[in-house]
């Protein structure tokens, strides 16, 4: 079973999962990093939705580069806009994952506040915004 392990503000989460019946939650490509991210709750912004037209779901991959997607010439394009380039970034709606990776997601992509209004500081918030209410 293939895993990711994703790197947030310094914190480490792994997570296992089956390609073939991992749930596509509609942004990025799917079984892209943006993809697991978002079926697992981890913070990982997508301001286009996924649609490779910004550079906020930008990672950086310190290892199983070779299990992940060919980047094709889109992306390649878009990423040149990114903030602090690495030899090993990638836009997490458009790298699919076929075996174990690392990847970290860097600080000045995370969004400290959720459209929901609740504190992120780089951590997924337990609980739905209705639960905190009550």
């Amino acid at each position: 079973m293939p895993k990711v392990t994703f790197i947030v503000g310094g914190e480490t989460r792994t997570v296992e999962f089956q390609p073939a019946t991992l749930e596509y939650r509609h942004h990025g490509r799917p079984g892209s990093i943006l993809d697991l991210a978002l079926n697992f709750g981890v913070p990982l912004e997508h301001a286009c939705g996924g649609n490779c037209a910004c550079t906020t779901c930008h990672v950086i991959i310190r290892a199983g580069s070779r299990n992940l997607s060919e980047m094709d010439d889109d992306e390649a394009d878009r990423l040149d806009t990114a903030w602090d380039l690495t030899p090993t970034s990638r836009l997490g709606c458009q790298a699919v994952v076929s075996g174990d990776v690392t990847c970290e997601v860097p600080a000045y992509t995370r969004n400290y506040v959720s459209e929901a209004g609740d504190l992120q500081l780089g951590k997924a918030s337990p609980g739905t915004p209705e639960e905190k209410r009550s």
